[in-house]
């Protein structure tokens, strides 16, 4: 029987997990810092003018990936939940009206 890959559908507005979210900001780190590396080996090797791009790049993309990866937790689209505001409650009943007279007898 072949397998279906479905979307599974959500239905809560919770977050993504602390360990989803921090292996999502580690990788992207990675990816950066990776990237930075391959700018700097480029730098060296190539004589060409993209030489100074290269070379810029691998001096920013540091910077780039630590602000990425310490921007803090993604935030979904998902609904915003509002506040329910409390029942309403009716009111005590006053001590004469418990007496059963009046407050001036």
């Amino acid at each position: 029987m072949a397998r279906r890959t479905q979307e599974v559908a959500s239905i809560t507005t919770a977050e993504v997990g602390l360990t989803d979210d921090l292996a999502m900001r580690t990788r992207r780190y990675l990816i950066t810092m990776t990237v930075r590396t391959v700018c700097f080996i480029g730098a060296i090797a190539i004589n060409h003018p993209i030489r100074w791009v290269l070379a810029v790049l691998a001096v920013f993309l540091p910077y780039i990936g630590v602000v990425g990866a310490n921007a803090g937790r993604e935030k979904r689209g998902g609904a915003r939940l509002e506040p329910v505001p409390p029942p309403s409650m009716p009111a005590l009943p006053s001590a004469s009206s418990l007496r059963g007279g009046s407050a001036g007898q």
